[in-house]
């Protein structure tokens, strides 16, 4: 039997929120990745980049409105630059680590586009707030250039993309050749390079793909048998901070969709990993889904904790 192949999606907390947190975060990650690798596996990571695309998007922002000359930068380049950011953070604390267990072993980050449709109805609906936080003058300016924006949390009004299913991964060649000859790989970071195809050509798109849903995408097109969904509870829990709360340990597919019908996942959280790991558990038989805390994830494919999602 062949080694066995984890997609590991990385939350935010294994990044940290800026370059200083970044550096000290990814060395804990590294511990964690490479543990996992001297589990005889082969690792794909994924990673979030909320934080770093805002910091680089308010950036950006910020130059646009000092220097009047320039260019609004748009955001799937952004989101290229904070792949390119983290991916090498990452690689490299990877690397260090190989080097102090005395292991050969090789990294690489693939720059990823993720195509998606232009006619997903999230086009038509932008919900994910970016950027900076703008006056209502500002707002209003934008809104009559057809930039739709909302207020967010009482704190100010900012810019609002959508964000749509992805459909293919456009480097998923790459990966595979990469994975095949023994390499950690690092790929699809912020949900992959927003792009659409216009007659073969990609176009870059203003969107944030849920990096979770990529990360269900690129597990099942790459035939891995698990999906390790990285989050800031060691479980998945139903009535979740109420008196009756329960975690979960094993769900079935079935029961998981059950739960997404009481509305047992709160939206902007848990329901997201939820659904993506039920369509990579979907995917094909035999594949797993584990949902859990970043140090507890060698244990979760022991079958020791974390909950796991599987048909």
């Amino acid at each position: 039997m062949g080694r066995k192949k984890v997609v590991i999606a990385l939350g935010g907390n294994a990044l940290g929120k800026d370059v200083e947190e970044q550096k000290k975060a990814v060395e804990k990650t590294a511990k964690v990745i490479v543990d996992l690798a001297q589990q005889d596996l082969d690792i794909i990571i994924t990673h979030g980049n909320g934080p770093q695309v805002g910091m680089i998007q308010d950036a950006m922002d910020n130059l646009v409105v000092i220097q009047d000359n320039l260019k609004q930068i748009p955001l799937p380049t952004c989101v290229a630059m904070s792949q390119g950011y983290i991916g090498i953070d990452l690689q490299n604390a990877i690397k260090y680590e190989l080097y102090k267990r005395n292991i050969d072993g090789k990294v690489s980050t693939i720059l990823s586009q993720v195509e998606v449709d232009k006619d997903d109805p999230a086009f038509q609906n932008p919900t994910k707030p970016i950027g900076r936080f703008l006056t209502k003058e500002e707002a209003e300016i934008n809104e009559s250039h057809g930039v739709r924006c909302m207020e967010d949390a009482g704190r100010g009004y900012r810019v609002v993309v959508a964000s749509p299913m992805p459909k293919r991964i456009r480097e998923l060649e790459t990966i595979k050749t990469l994975v095949g000859a023994g390499h950690i790989v690092i790929t699809c970071g912020g949900g992959g390079i927003p792009v659409a195809s216009e007659n073969g050509k990609l176009v870059g798109v203003n969107a944030v793909i849920d990096k979770d849903n990529a990360s269900s995408l690129l597990a099942a097109q790459l035939g891995a048998d698990y999906l390790i969904i990285l989050t800031a509870v060691e479980k998945v829990a139903i009535n979740f901070g109420k008196e009756n709360q329960e975690w979960l340990s094993d769900l079935t597919v079935e029961q998981a969709k059950q739960y997404i019908a009481e509305e047992q996942f709160a939206k902007g959280s848990m329901l997201p990993k939820v659904e993506a790991a039920i369509r990579f558990a979907e995917s094909a038989p035999g594949r797993h889904a584990l949902i859990t805390l970043l140090d507890k994830a060698s244990e979760g494919v022991a079958g020791k904790t974390g909950t796991v999602i599987h048909v």
